[in-house]
């Protein structure tokens, strides 16, 4: 099994009404949630770890985890509220406003001895619940018991808006990566995190410290990953017509694991050994289920029947 760790909320994305004015429409969103239902749907077993209110809008994102196939017994349903999310698409980049006070992922806290870890392949974690002192403490505790085993993923997936002090965030996310298998990061979060320091730089130091794997994706230019074995390997993004780009991260993070998983290289030992034509595939694979969700609005991530894993 696959494990995705963190935020669940609604995405309240931008639409137009019948007399084309600007409205919102709610879709069940968060990054981690979005990674789970990415994975499920291209056939992995998957389940998601993370608070789910028993609210409205808790049962929207309940219903819709379960009918992609994602296993929420191990998720905590409680009756605080959701967490909401506005999004505006300004120059091609989604921006959020996030109400997040006292919500059931906020609330979230990890009932040790209660998953499975031999039995789980890798466990993903990243995002909003990590902004929170309370979320980043239950994620690490989680990451802790669960590295003996299992292959840990990491994307920071920034979110500035909800940071309130700069320095400790960096020095979170600089915790969490040191503890990471696989890092996948957009460019936005790059320069967010690390101003303009070259990619190569950053990504041979993170790579030292015992990362197996470094990818940093560009949006239409495509991704570009580094590995202490397989080198450095770039991918192009495919052309497609975008509706926006809400959740096309989340999904290159998926299909990125899916394809690991797939291809036997997602454990660990077998992660540090994969050749460059192996990686190639998956991150191309990865690249072209991102390029699908961003002809569709909201994050949609592609079903198994949509895009084939051919190799």
């Amino acid at each position: 099994m696959l494990i995705s760790c963190g935020d669940a909320l609604i995405d309240f994305v931008p639409t137009k009404n019948v007399d084309g004015r600007e409205a919102v429409m709610p879709a069940v969103g968060g990054s981690c949630l979005n990674v789970a239902i990415g994975i499920a749907r291209l056939g992995a077993p998957t389940g998601f770890v993370g608070g789910i209110s028993t609210d409205l809008f808790g049962r929207m994102i309940a219903d819709h985890a379960a009918a992609s196939n994602v296993q929420l017994s191990l998720a905590t349903r409680s009756d605080y509220q959701t967490t909401l999310a506005f999004v505006r698409i300004v120059a091609g980049e989604s921006h959020y406003a996030f109400y997040d006070a006292e919500t059931a992922t906020r609330n979230w806290t990890f009932r040790r001895g209660t998953i499975p870890f031999g039995a789980v392949e890798a466990v993903h974690v990243g995002s909003t619940t990590l902004v929170n002192d309370q979320g980043a403490a239950e994620t690490m505790a989680l990451i802790a018991d669960a590295k003996a085993s299992s292959t840990i993923s990491f994307d920071p997936n920034c979110r500035p808006n909800l940071v309130k002090d700069k320095p400790a965030y960096l020095a979170r996310m600089a915790e969490f990566a040191a503890g990471a298998d696989l890092i996948k990061m957009s460019d936005v979060d790059f320069a967010y995190l690390f101003d303009e320091e070259p990619y190569q730089q950053r990504a041979r130091a993170l790579l030292r410290q015992g990362t197996s794997l470094v990818v940093i994706t560009r949006g239409n230019d495509g991704a570009i990953a580094w590995h202490a074995k397989a080198g450095q390997i770039e991918v192009e993004a495919p052309k497609i017509e975008v509706a926006d780009t809400i959740g096309a991260g989340d999904s290159f993070q998926a299909a990125l694991l899916f394809a690991l998983h797939k291809q036997g290289r997602l454990a660990r030992q077998q992660l540090k050994d994969i050749g460059t034509d192996e990686l190639r595939r998956a991150l191309s694979f990865a690249a072209n289920c991102a390029g699908l969700t961003c002809t569709r609005p909201g994050a949609d991530p592609p079903w198994s029947r949509e895009i084939s894993w051919s190799w």
